[in-house]
């Protein structure tokens, strides 16, 4: 039977499908294992990143990517990355510095890290593991990344635990895209803070096919991280 994470490493992978030769970026085993899939399977031009200096290539590393030339690679608008965040917008505004007002937060996150330049600088997409009113905000307490409102330069899908999500809402703001299977429209909009741009018709999101489920398992995580 087909769980959910694995339903969502596939989503994750058809965020990289028709980007050819471009560095694919991820934070968290969702996203990582989605990439090596793309990887393995209709994206075999893809460059994937271990996240720190080599690039990888099924289990084997086929190039040294020094960390100059992320930044270079940032620039040219060459890499789309896979991004989490504390909370986002309906224009895909996205915060990971601070919850409360950012004089004097309730609570203090990551800072903005490298958010700004990937969000003006290439494609950007994100992975929200729990979806929840708490992450999609009427409005961010901080901008740690630009959306569609503050000319990002694209960003591209919002893959959660429940569906798949973009924004092709009026004005570039976020639409849903796809539920997962045993998950309906109610429960999505139930779990997110603002109004989302409903399609006539919502498609369940695709599940992965029997050589997929079977890389997954076998070959990328055969110990099963991505249920954790």
């Amino acid at each position: 039977m087909t769980t959910r994470a694995e339903v969502c490493v596939v989503a994750c992978a058809e965020a990289w499908r028709g980007d050819g030769a471009i560095l694919a970026s991820s934070t968290g085993v969702i996203p990582r294992l989605g990439a090596r899939l793309a990887q393995l399977t209709f994206a075999p031009e893809l460059l994937v990143t271990d996240g720190e200096a080599t690039l990888l290539r099924d289990a084997d590393v086929e190039g040294w990517l020094p960390y100059r030339q992320v930044f270079t690679m940032v620039a040219a608008g060459t890499r789309h990355v896979m991004m989490g965040a504390s909370q986002l917008d309906r224009s895909g505004n996205s915060n990971i510095s601070c919850i409360g007002a950012w004089e004097r937060p309730r609570r203090q996150l990551l800072g903005v890290r490298g958010a700004p330049g990937n969000t003006v600088g290439h494609p950007t997409s994100y992975w929200i593991p729990r979806h929840s009113p708490r992450v999609f905000v009427e409005r961010v307490d901080m901008v740690s990344g630009a959306g569609w409102d503050r000319g990002a330069h694209e960003i591209r899908v919002v893959v959660t635990d429940l569906a798949v999500l973009d924004f092709a809402g009026p004005g570039r703001t976020m639409r849903l895209r796809s539920t997962h299977p045993g998950v309906s429209v109610a429960d999505v909009v139930a779990a997110t803070g603002f109004t989302l741009t409903i399609p006539a018709e919502v498609p369940p999101t695709r599940e992965p096919s029997p050589a997929e489920l079977r890389l997954i398992r076998e070959h990328l995580d055969p110990d099963g991280l991505r249920g954790t």
